[in-house]
C-alpha cells in the first residue's frame, strides 16, 4: 500500500493539472468556431497594442475584428484629395498577423462625416465622392477585407429612408450604386447593409425591402448586419429570430455587429444607437456607479445565455458575431446616451476579468457538446 498511494497520488495530480489547462484553453473563438466567427471592435489604441494585456485578451478570445471608428470617413478621408490609411493599415495588418476575419467599418454613412463631405450640394459632385471615395478604399485592401458595411445606417425605425446627404442630393439611387461601386472595386468580398432596430417590424420591412431593392437593380449585397445594441429585457427572442428567418429568407447572410447590451435605464425608453442623441446628466441614470449587483450580474447573463442560445439554433444562416468593445471599461455606452456612467454591458469587466455572462456564453456550449 505504501508503494500505492504515492503512485495514485501522481496521477490524480496528472488528472487534475490536464483538467485545469483543458478548462483554461477555453475560449469564445474556439468554443464557436464551428459556427460562426466571434468578433471585437478595436479603437485606436488597441490598433496599435498599447496595453499588453489588451490585446493578450483580444487575440486569445476573438477571431474577427471590426474598426470602431478608424475607418469611418472622418479619419480616413479628412480631405477632398487627401487620404489618411495609417490606422487602417496596422488594422488590417493587426488581423492578417492574427488570421482573423477582418470586417471593414464603413463606406456610406450620414455620420461621421469629414466636414468637406457635408459641404457636398451637387448631384454631380457627391456621385464624383462616392465612386472615388468607395473605389479607393475598397481596391486598396482588395482581397485582404473579407466584408464591408457598404451603407450603414440608412433608415428610419419607421422603415423609411432616412433623409440623408446621400439621400438628398442622389435620391434613393445611391444606395445600389454604392453596392455596385464596392462589388466592382473587390468582387470576391461580402457586401453588407448594417443598421440598428431592424429587428423591430418596422425598420425590419424596410430592411427586407431595400435589400429587394438592391438586388431588383443589379446590385451585389451578400448580408445584412443586426447591430444589437440590445437591453436586458428587449427586443424579444421572437422578433430577434423572425428577423433571422425573414433576411435569410432573402437568401443573403446575418450578422450580429455590433453587439452590447446595456443595464442602465435610458430616457425616454430610448432604443438604437443614434449617435446624436444626447441627454443631460441624471443620477437615477446611474445606478451602478461602483459597481455592477450580483442581481444584475445574473439577469445579463442569462440575456446572453438566451440570446446565444438562439444564434445556435440558427447558426447555419448567421457568418458572425462582433461584441462592440473588448471590455466594460471602453464601451461607448459609459457615455451615451447620457455623458460619464458606467455601464456594464460586455462580456469582460473594467479590469478585464470574464463576467457571470463570459461564462454562461462558453457553458452553453460545453452543455451542447
Amino acid at each position: 500500500m505504501k508503494l500505492i498511494k504515492p503512485y495514485l497520488l501522481a496521477i490524480t495530480t496528472v488528472f487534475f493539472v490536464n483538467c485545469a489547462s483543458k478548462k483554461e484553453a477555453v475560449t469564445l473563438k474556439d468554443s464557436y468556431k464551428k459556427d460562426f466567427y466571434i468578433g471585437t471592435a478595436l479603437s485606436a489604441d488597441q490598433i496599435e497594442q498599447k496595453n499588453p494585456k489588451v490585446d493578450s485578451l483580444i487575440r486569445k478570445e476573438f477571431n474577427a475584428i471590426t474598426a470602431e471608428n478608424s475607418m469611418k470617413s472622418m479619419f480616413v478621408h479628412p480631405e477632398k484629395n487627401k487620404y489618411d490609411f495609417t490606422l487602417a493599415d496596422k488594422f488590417v495588418a493587426y488581423g492578417e498577423k492574427n488570421k482573423m476575419f477582418i470586417h471593414g467599418h464603413t463606406l456610406i454613412w450620414h455620420s461621421q462625416l469629414a466636414p468637406w463631405m457635408e459641404k457636398i450640394k451637387d448631384s454631380t459632385q457627391m456621385k464624383a465622392f462616392m465612386k472615388d471615395h468607395i473605389t479607393t478604399i475598397v481596391s486598396k485592401y482588395k482581397g485582404r477585407i473579407g466584408s464591408w458595411d457598404v451603407v450603414n445606417e440608412a433608415l428610419n425605425d419607421d422603415g423609411t429612408l432616412r433623409k440623408s446627404i446621400f439621400l438628398n442630393t442622389l435620391g434613393e439611387k445611391y444606395l445600389v450604386d454604392a453596392f455596385k461601386l464596392a462589388a466592382a472595386a473587390d468582387p470576391k468580398a461580402d457586401l453588407y447593409y448594417n443598421d440598428y432596430n431592424n429587428e423591430e417590424p418596422a425598420k425590419r420591412e424596410g430592411t427586407i425591402n431595400l435589400i429587394k431593392k438592391i438586388k431588383a437593380a443589379g446590385g451585389k449585397i451578400d448580408g445584412v448586419g443586426i447591430q444589437a445594441h440590445w437591453r436586458l429585457e428587449s427586443p424579444s427572442l421572437e422578433e430577434i429570430e423572425k428577423s433571422i428567418l425573414a433576411y435569410s429568407a432573402l437568401g443573403v447572410k446575418v450578422a450580429f455587429t455590433e453587439l452590447d447590451i446595456t443595464v442602465l435605464p435610458n430616457p425616454w425608453d430610448l432604443k438604437g444607437a443614434d449617435v446624436n442623441q444626447k441627454f443631460e446628466e441624471n443620477p437615477k441614470m446611474n445606478p451602478y456607479a461602483e459597481k455592477l449587483p450580483d442581481s444584475v450580474q445574473t439577469k445579463l447573463a442569462a440575456r446572453y445565455a438566451s440570446i446565444f442560445k438562439l444564434f445556435l439554433k440558427h447558426k447555419d444562416k448567421i457568418s458572425r458575431v462582433t461584441f462592440w468593445g473588448v471590455y466594460d471599461g471602453q464601451s461607448w455606452l459609459n457615455d451615451w446616451p447620457i455623458k460619464g456612467r458606467t455601464n456594464y454591458p460586455l462580456l469582460f469587466d473594467a479590469v478585464l476579468k470574464p463576467k457571470k455572462a463570459y461564462n454562461s456564453v462558453i457553458e452553453l456550449k460545453e452543455i451542447k457538446e
